[in-house]
């Protein structure tokens, strides 16, 4: 099974180095996804199928909570599995997002933290053929 991915991060930088983990993580990778803000990222969940979503959390026009909020209050989207990559510190925060049903990656991050995240988040995948490339 190849994942399709939005990765939602107003840094271009950022974007392009969590995508590059991403291929580097094993993991079957589909369709891989930008947007710089909450905003963008809805309008890509709404035209794609997204498999996960990697967010930030402070970004401009909207941020990632604010993002978060509106996926789980629409039936369609409410389940999409979400990881945030952030260096948010805040553990209220956190866990306010964690009840919302979303893990957490701190940046920075290795390959291997990142592929662990995705395979503890989707729970699906099997991690032996994830960890070969071959699902």
């Amino acid at each position: 099974m190849a994942l399709n991915i939005l990765v939602v991060d107003d840094s271009s930088v950022m974007r392009a180095i969590i995508i590059k983990t991403l291929h580097l993580s094993q993991l079957p990778m589909g369709e891989v996804h930008e947007a710089a803000n909450g905003q963008e990222a809805l309008k890509v969940i709404d035209g794609n199928w997204i498999d996960l979503a990697l967010v930030d959390i402070n970004m401009p026009v909207m941020d990632g909570e604010e993002m978060i909020n509106r996926l789980r209050q629409n039936p369609a989207t409410s389940d999409l599995p979400i990881i945030i990559v952030s260096t948010e510190g805040s553990e209220s925060r956190k866990e306010v997002l964690m009840r919302k049903g979303a893990r957490f990656v701190h940046k920075p991050f290795t390959p291997e933290t990142l592929r662990d995240a995705i395979l503890r988040t989707l729970g699906g995948l099997d991690e032996q053929k994830a960890g070969d490339g071959t699902i």
